[in-house]
């Protein structure tokens, strides 16, 4: 085998290594959200922990039904509190620097999120002073998760602030007074939008495989019926610049409208609607359609993926005016992590264009097997099941 042969090998296993990524699976991503507020002299911590996370770890559905019911959530509640102590530890002091008194942890209560059932837990902290400082340790879902975040949102002289913190975050300071700090806390905080942004397509399989197979033919022209090697890299270019910007365009706006509350519809319809757009951009590699005009394809769709997006930055709890800055942070981490995507599978296409069998096996075995996890995807999220454990 010489030189050129094993780079295009190379290549093509690569790309293999790309489409078969967790397939099988659409991964919702693990989010819990932290609310710290203080009144006076005292300090509460909500925490809002997913239902669908806890039963990974606690098997909650004890009659394994697939559904989760109140009193099966009720009956383990000092598992969930257990669990939510272990996981989140924080530590408030005044201004003063004296430690203040944590209280009982008040009833577990649920609530409704754009994406399931959360599991609330509230405690609060007493302080001979107003608080000043807190020290937050986090460590929920290290063993079991490790694409698991927490997403904390407190008040520093009047302005929110958000950070998303990873298991394993130990002592990290929560500057609650009017200036300390502040410039350090934000900086972090954006940071923290911009990575989660990242991290959210990173995860989110679904949305990486519809890059992934609208991309895959960029490097081929479609001639009687025929895929080709393409033979100059102008027009390729031009094809995968004109699906990514569509891409991002679409979603851009969606995930402002849906971040805004101007436009919210159903998460079970967004989700369902994300599977399809999968499926149809796999069967349009089986059987073109849209060949020159993916784009128009992409951007159909894209609008329905801000929709996936928003669901990241809907439950922080800040209000219109606060949400502009991680808006544009988190709306360009997506971009960050979307480019990445582009610049490992784009050039592995192009090297691997000319081997005979990449019309065959690259793009159709791999836009079959894509196909046939979107439908599995699809079915789930529109009828609320499960199928062979494949986690929608």
């Amino acid at each position: 085998m010489n030189a050129c042969s094993r780079r295009v090998l190379a290549a093509c296993l690569a790309l293999a290594g790309v489409m078969g990524v967790s397939v099988a699976e659409a991964h919702k991503a693990s989010d819990a959200y932290l609310q710290l507020r203080t009144d006076g002299t005292a300090a509460t911590l909500r925490i809002d922990i997913a239902l669908r996370d806890l039963d990974r770890d606690l098997v909650l559905d004890a009659d394994d039904d697939g559904l989760l019911r109140w009193g099966e959530v009720r009956s383990r509640a000092a598992d969930i509190e257990s669990l939510a102590d272990r996981g989140v530890r924080m530590e408030i002091r005044d201004a003063q620097g004296a430690a203040c008194r944590a209280g009982a942890p008040a009833p577990l209560q649920l609530e409704q999120h754009s994406d399931g059932r959360y599991a609330v837990l509230v405690r609060t902290w007493t302080c001979a002073h107003a608080p000043a400082i807190g020290t937050l340790s986090y460590g929920l879902f290290a063993t079991t998760d490790p694409t698991h975040r927490g997403v904390l949102v407190w008040r520093q002289g009047g302005a929110a602030k958000t950070a998303v913190v990873v298991p394993g975050t130990a002592g990290m300071t929560v500057a609650l007074g009017a200036q300390t700090g502040s410039e350090p806390a934000r900086t972090h905080s954006l940071a923290g939008i911009f990575r989660d942004g990242v991290h959210h397509i990173w995860i989110g399989i679904d949305h990486v495989l519809f890059l992934v197979v609208l991309l895959l033919p960029a490097v081929l022209r479609r001639e009687s019926g025929q895929w080709h090697p393409a033979d100059a890299w102008r027009p390729a270019l031009w094809s995968v610049l004109g699906v990514v910007t569509a891409f991002t365009v679409a979603h851009s706006i969606t995930l402002a409208l849906a971040v805004f509350d101007l436009v919210n519809p159903p998460s079970r319809w967004v989700e369902s609607l994300i599977a399809l757009s999968v499926l149809l951009a796999a069967l349009n590699n089986l059987r073109p359609v849209l060949v020159e005009t993916r784009w128009r394809l992409t951007f159909l769709f894209g609008l329905v993926h801000g929709f996936g997006f928003a669901n990241a930055l809907k439950d922080l709890g800040l209000a219109r005016s606060e949400l502009a800055a991680p808006l544009v942070l988190f709306n360009l981490g997506v971009e960050a992590g979307q480019l990445a995507i582009v610049a490992v599978l784009v050039p592995l296409a192009w090297a691997a264009r000319r081997w005979r069998g990449y019309p065959r096996w690259v793009l159709g075995a791999g836009s079959a097997i894509v196909a046939s996890s979107a439908i599995v995807w699809l079915v789930e999220r529109l009828f609320d099941v499960q199928i062979l454990g494949v986690g929608g």
